[in-house]
């Protein structure tokens, strides 16, 4: 499982790995499995870990008083599962983060991530990429969340993640583009006819 995880640090840095960072990330990281629907963190609990998804599905996401789950986030084979805010201030997490699919993970500790960013300057590369990443994509899933039609979400979540639309059922879709099952529903037919 740590092959993926080497593998994936390098395609965004320049400097390459020496063999003590490859040690260090087999012995910090943890593999962990998750059967579908098992959580890797719950509402309430302290995120203590950051998840890189080697192989499955996970599913961000809350509850509101209603009891309607609200998708934040879809998560595949190479993102990252974390509440960010909860795991670097230590607060009680507002999220559901749950396994989709059979999911195989590799867990790390904020603490021992920043060792690791510390002591390798692969790794802070990626860090300061994926900072980058991170930025605009979450802006861009705000803008579209909050400018685009329900029709112009689904296909813009088309374009962009096409593999979530083959990896998770019609209602998580639907909660994730923020658009009712039946609407989704209108909308896929139509686009079938494009």
């Amino acid at each position: 499982m740590h092959e993926a995880l080497i593998k994936y640090f390098e395609s965004y840095a320049v400097t390459p790995f020496v063999e003590r960072d490859i040690e260090l990330i087999k012995n910090i990281f943890v593999p962990k499995r998750f059967k579908k629907r098992q959580f890797f963190l719950q509402e309430g609990e302290v995120c203590k870990y950051g998840a890189f998804i080697v192989k499955g599905a996970m599913r961000q996401y809350t509850i509101d008083d209603k009891g309607d789950e609200h998708i934040v986030q879809l998560l595949i084979e190479n993102w990252w599962a974390n509440d960010r805010e909860s795991n670097m201030r230590g607060t009680p997490s507002r999220y559901f983060i749950e396994a989709w699919e059979d999911t195989e993970a590799l867990l790390i500790t904020r603490d021992n991530m920043y060792n690791l960013i510390h002591h390798s300057p692969t790794v802070r590369e990626w860090t300061e990429k994926l900072e980058e990443i991170h930025y605009i994509a979450s802006q861009k899933r705000l803008n579209v969340a909050i400018s685009l039609t329900a029709r112009q979400r689904y296909y813009e979540l088309e374009k962009t993640y096409p593999e979530f639309l083959q990896r998770f059922p019609q209602h998580i879709i639907a909660s994730y583009l923020g658009i009712s099952k039946d609407t989704l529903s209108r909308i896929r037919q139509q686009a079938t006819k494009r």
